[in-house]
């Protein structure tokens, strides 16, 4: 599944015509239909994401999921998954989800943990 194919589930799902997206978005009518790659650029990707409501990293991962069956993708596993996107939903520490997507889960918990006991820390929280 590519990443216009990924909106467009998200619209039919939430009843939202794609007609309706492009206006409200600020993008021409037939704008979507006309990305033959099926990828948006990353600047209409945020205003997507925005709009939806979803995460631009679960966008992100509609680019990498493979229609074949196969498991090769953005991130290693599930778990990766669910650690990277809390790190991201943590505007502090989205330095560290972008450096996330081919990051061992324990290593990624391991760090993640860190940079939240600096953050302590530095707040006066812990000794």
């Amino acid at each position: 599944m590519n990443t216009v194919e990924y909106v467009k589930s998200v619209c039919k799902e939430r009843k939202i015509p794609i007609s309706r997206l492009e206006r409200e978005c600020g993008f021409s009518n037939g704008y979507i239909a006309s990305l033959k790659k099926g990828k948006f650029p990353s600047n209409r990707l945020q205003v997507i994401s925005d709009y939806l409501d979803v995460p631009l990293s679960q966008l992100l991962q509609a680019e990498d999921v493979p229609t074949s069956g196969q498991q090769e993708g953005y991130y290693l596993d599930a778990e990766t998954i669910r650690i990277a996107q809390a790190i991201h939903d943590n505007k502090e520490l989205q330095l560290l989800f972008n450096e996330a997507k081919d990051a061992d889960p324990s290593d990624l918990q391991a760090a993640h943990g860190i940079l939240l006991a600096l953050k302590r820390k530095e707040r006066g929280n812990i000794d």
